[in-house]
């Protein structure tokens, strides 16, 4: 079998989960992992190369598919546009607001050096995104509502361990039961984004950091919190790794519309995730190897969840999909 060469740009934990992730598919190799660290203090769990991101363009030709696992908020807007010169690439870009210029600048970058750039891969935005779409489509009288959590927000965390002063934080995600019950309940509510999550924090600050700043700093993020309730907690690192050292995830698109004369019906796609970055990896694994797939068909440019057809997420034959899977 022939097998699609991979690329781990970032090791933290969703690039740990990809690596465990291609141990597992017969179809795949890991070729070689791009850290910002120094390569020799790096202890990864298989036989690639560890590299330096800055001898990454060196090995243009060596990797069929790159994996960019960075966060959304620094990361994956400076290095997906600029490796995607030398590389086809899959990322978790998932700034919602952001994604169509995002989508526009890796689009052309891609397109000019003839990859393929497959954006936003995951659960929300990735499977969510394409149950929104179906559900919108099949029953176009109706509405949508997208609930996350309870669980930890990699990218919210990400953004907040960013801050000056932030020696480490974890954020979680929790839905407003009552409006869950409202929707699955078929009441169509109208609901803000305040009235659908609150978000909650536990941040270890580093020595003389200005706590009230911070705070201010987190609640009045754009795009992350400015939009949500939001409570703060300062706690020690101990008490971060012994209590908030797990990363769950999960949640509910739920769509409720109306047929024929007033006949109700509601659609729900839900996940419970034990690590929410491992999962992840998943899903990328899956578009990596669509993502290979669409170089063959010389299908370059950026792509999303809604570009790509099913059965080139899998391994195995369209008969054999039509015999097990139909």
């Amino acid at each position: 079998m022939e097998k699609i060469k991979i690329g781990i740009c970032g090791y933290g934990n969703l690039g740990k989960g990809i690596e465990n992730e291609i141990n597992k598919s017969l179809d795949m190799e890991l070729v070689a992992v791009f850290t910002k660290r120094e390569p020799d203090k790096l202890t990864i769990n298989s036989s690639a190369k560890v590299v330096n991101v800055t001898e990454i363009a060196k090995w243009k030709d060596k990797i069929d598919v790159m994996i960019m696992c960075g966060g959304s908020a620094t990361d994956l807007p400076i290095q997906v546009p600029e490796f995607a010169k030398f590389f086809n690439t899959v990322d978790s870009f998932d700034t919602h607001k952001k994604i169509p210029e995002y989508f526009e600048t890796v689009d052309k970058v891609a397109k000019e050096n003839n990859h393929v750039s497959i954006i936003s891969i995951g659960w929300d935005p990735g499977l969510f995104s394409l149950m929104r779409l179906y559900s919108n489509s099949i029953l176009q009288d109706g509405s949508t509502y997208t609930f996350w959590g309870k669980g930890v927000s990699q990218g919210h965390s990400d953004a907040i361990r960013r801050i000056a002063g932030v020696k480490n934080a974890v954020q979680y995600t929790i839905p407003n039961d009552e409006a869950i019950k409202k929707v699955r309940a078929g009441e169509a509510p109208t609901l803000t984004t305040r009235e659908k999550h609150f978000r909650e924090c536990f941040v270890v600050l580093e020595d003389g950091a200005n706590k009230e700043e911070i705070e201010k700093q987190i609640k009045e993020m754009p795009n992350y919190f400015d939009e949500y309730d939001t409570t703060v907690h300062f706690i020690f690192e101990e008490e971060l790794k012994e209590n908030h050292n797990r990363l769950p995830h999960g949640g509910f698109v739920i769509h409720s519309g109306n047929t024929g004369d007033n006949n109700s019906h509601v659609m729900e796609f839900s996940l419970k995730l034990d690590s929410n970055p491992e999962f992840t990896s998943s899903v990328l694994i899956a578009y990596a190897r669509a993502n290979y797939r669409l170089q063959k068909l010389k299908d370059y440019g950026a792509k999303t969840i809604f570009d790509i057809p099913p059965k080139m997420l899998s391994n195995e034959s369209d008969d054999e999909l039509r015999k097990k899977l139909l």
